[in-house]
């Protein structure tokens, strides 16, 4: 098992994770990773590993990764100023609970639970996942128009507890989700 897991297990066993479940064999989750080729995010990791770094994302960083999550939104992020992205950004990355973290992202303009949870991805690529449609539906969920805080926390605790039981780094685990939707996962269950 990786080690980094070992930080979520004491959080997971207080939390019943029954609501997501995998729609393929957990003896996939590697094969499926490996054949995932989205790679334009080195810009992204970047700006995540700076903001980590420095304690907040700088504007620029943080239009980058909003932009790289949903380009639909540029008009509606752009309207953070470097301020409000530097303060919000702040609290949210020192916070150590994840309600609040995510709670202080979405008061940005423009930034959904999709977008802050890949602003916290980039962040911490080893502790969050992204909150994706093709993840969702790897794990027999539909496409929301909104998502409540609180179905990210049962999506980030499912993620984690299947990470840790299969013994994989949350972002193998994203990528499996996310090759497994685009090579037709729903199409193959039908």
């Amino acid at each position: 098992m990786d080690p980094r897991l070992d930080r979520w297990s004491g959080r997971l066993r207080s939390r019943r994770v029954t609501d997501f479940a995998l729609q393929f064999s957990p003896e996939e989750i590697e094969p499926l990773a490996a054949r995932f080729g989205y790679t334009d995010d080195a810009v992204c990791l970047e700006a995540g590993a700076a903001a980590r770094e420095r304690g907040f994302y700088g504007r620029d960083e943080f239009l980058s990764v909003c932009r790289w999550k949903t380009p639909r939104s540029r008009s509606k992020v752009e309207i953070n100023d470097a301020a409000t992205v530097e303060r919000l950004t702040a609290r949210a990355l020192a916070a150590a609970d994840e309600r609040q973290r995510m709670e202080t992202l979405i008061e940005l303009a423009g930034v959904g639970v999709p977008t802050a949870s890949t602003l916290l991805h980039f962040a911490f690529p080893e502790d969050y996942p992204i909150l994706d449609v093709r993840a969702l539906e790897s794990l027999g969920k539909r496409a929301r128009s909104m998502y409540p805080v609180e179905f990210w926390l049962g999506y980030l605790h499912a993620c984690r507890d299947l990470a840790m039981r299969y013994g994989v780094s949350i972002r193998t685990l994203d990528k499996a989700l996310w090759q497994h939707s685009k090579e037709g996962g729903a199409a193959e269950r039908k």
